[in-house]
């Protein structure tokens, strides 16, 4: 912990009293560790003569391990040929028992070897293969957890394999990486729920992508790399990199989105802010008026409402239909599912829960009641029948499913993010996250969580947003519509009622989405964004209602 955290004097103190406390069986890995840990901190020497004095062990994996920060002490030393041929050997020697790690990271190595060296191609191409064998070996664990952990880990690899290609001058190339790095886990799931072929998840290239992009649609696809914004336009006809006018680092783009959020929830002037980011973001790109776009957002982007950034003098939303997904593959894969539902609603709204908790929603209870209005049948549950138990046993059943309530996210434990569903039997019993991941929703095309807070969650390093979004998408939802702050209760009424009047009438969702903020948005009470643009319209774009 104290090696990730880079405080290395601390790491190596206590690795030093490990070896002193150590079986000789396991001896040898806090060697290696050691070794690591004196890499890093810059003490090659140290690193030199702890290596030197280690024994062979005997177990292949230890041999393996110790072969790999041999091979990283030879790069720090500034001798890539040397560490070339030891990451060959390990490379082409298997460890019995081993998933394929060894052979990756030992790929990652030549790679790093070969670029030293100023063979970029080869670089690329090895990093490639460890890709490949990293993906693999992500098949065959059945863990979310232990998958997002390796990919946390891995993301350095995707960055520096997407920095390759582009230097080489292969935007498709570039893309596909960035592609295979989203939301592995949510992938995984998709797919088992979707049952693709074996049900293993395979991210879709640039190439197959096109294919089933129509005339009309793009997808913008962002990668928040360490030192720099990357962003690549994906149409029917190809695929290209858009040159972003300034570098921007990543640690300055998510202050970029923290100020604008506040900015937008505290109902500051926001126009001008907005020219600014959609100058940098947006212009760039070069997208037609009219095109619906798809935008696939990484790292901080996530929070940012893109609906509410400005291009020739207009909201985004003014101009294009939009929506967002946490990868293409994934939004793709679910549009192929469900392009169309049967016109058959079931909604919650205004929960009873204890006043002490939350105020009583009566816009939320009159929003229900309006938008049923365009479903004749629908199933309605209003203040204590608004609760958990009813909502358990009916939204498998429902095609079209909205929630109109008070929501907590929390962001630390993004699992625990409730929405505040009616007490039961004088208790709160609350719809947490970890509890929609549990049910199947496959047959739920569209779930819209008219409610506070619902689309923020955690991105992890493997661009994994865990909370509500992550889980409904799991259980198997095509189409989501959560929102990434507080919202206005009159305001949303409006929203949602126009959105649901053009889905009755058989348009696309993206087309209804678009309709719905700009109805918010021409009434001058509520033109500022706070009003009309915390709602995200995630996964599939295309659904459409049966009239």
């Amino acid at each position: 912990m104290r090696t990730r955290q880079k405080r290395f004097a601390e790491a190596i103190a206590l690795y030093d009293q490990a070896r002193t406390e150590s079986s000789d069986r396991f001896r040898p890995l806090v060697d290696a560790s050691l070794a690591n840990a004196l890499i890093l901190s810059g003490d090659l020497t140290r690193a030199r003569s702890t290596l030197d004095a280690l024994a062979v062990p005997s177990d292949p994996s230890q041999q393996a391990q110790l072969q790999r920060t041999r091979g990283r002490l030879l790069l720090a030393e500034n001798k890539p040929a040397e560490a070339l041929v030891l990451y060959q050997q390990l490379a082409n020697a298997p460890v019995n028992g081993d998933e394929g790690f060894y052979r990756a990271w030992a790929l990652d190595g030549i790679s790093k070897s070969e670029s030293a060296l100023g063979n970029e191609a080869q670089a690329a191409q090895a990093l490639d293969q460890a890709i490949d064998v990293f993906d693999k070996a992500r098949a065959k664990f059945r863990s979310d957890e232990f998958k997002m952990g390796l990919f946390s880990d891995l993301q350095v690899v995707f960055e520096r394999a997407i920095g390759m290609h582009t230097r080489l001058g292969q935007p498709a190339k570039a893309f596909d990486v960035s592609e295979r790095s989203r939301a592995r886990a949510l992938l995984d799931a998709v797919a088992g729920r979707a049952e693709i072929g074996n049900g293993e998840a395979v991210a879709l290239d640039a190439a197959t992508l096109q294919t089933m992009l129509r005339p009309d649609e793009v997808v913008v696809a962002y990668h928040a790399l360490p030192d720099r914004l990357m962003a690549w336009v994906l149409s029917n006809e190809g695929v290209r990199e858009a040159t972003l006018p300034v570098a921007v680092k990543r640690a300055d783009l998510a202050r970029l989105v923290d100020a604008y959020r506040d900015a937008l929830i505290n109902l500051k002037p926001a126009t001008d802010v907005g020219d600014k980011i959609g100058t940098l973001l947006l212009a760039p790109l070069e997208i037609p008026a009219g095109k619906r776009i798809i935008i696939v957002p990484h790292g901080p982007l996530h929070y940012l409402p893109f609906q509410a950034l400005r291009l020739d003098g207009q909201y985004l939303i003014e101009r294009n239909p939009i929506s967002i997904a946490p990868s293409i593959s994934i939004a793709a894969k679910l549009a192929e599912r469900t392009p169309t539902v049967a016109a058959q609603l079931v909604a919650f709204g205004n929960p009873t829960i204890n006043p002490d908790v939350a105020d009583p929603l009566p816009g939320a209870e009159r929003e229900v009641h309006e938008l049923s209005k365009q479903f004749p049948g629908a199933t309605l549950f209003f203040k204590d029948q608004a609760n958990k138990s009813n909502f358990t046993a009916s939204a498998p059943k429902a095609r079209l499913l909205h929630v109109a309530a008070h929501a907590v996210a929390d962001t630390l434990d993004p699992l625990h993010s409730k929405v505040l569903l009616a007490d039961e039997n004088g208790q709160p019993n609350y719809l947490e996250a970890k509890d929609v991941l549990g049910m199947d929703l496959s047959g739920t095309a569209m779930i819209a969580l008219s409610a506070c807070e619902s689309g923020l969650g955690r991105v992890e390093d493997g661009d994994e947003v865990l909370g509500f979004t992550r889980s409904f998408l799991s259980a198997g939802t095509s189409t989501l519509l959560a929102s990434l702050w507080p919202v206005s209760d009159a305001a949303t009424e409006t929203l949602m009622t126009t959105l649901y009047d053009d889905l009755a009438k058989g348009e696309q969702v993206q087309d209804a989405m678009r309709d719905a903020q700009r109805a918010v948005l021409a009434n001058p009470e509520t033109a500022h964004p706070f009003f009309w643009a915390p709602f995200n319209l995630i996964g599939n774009w295309r659904l459409t209602v049966q009239k």
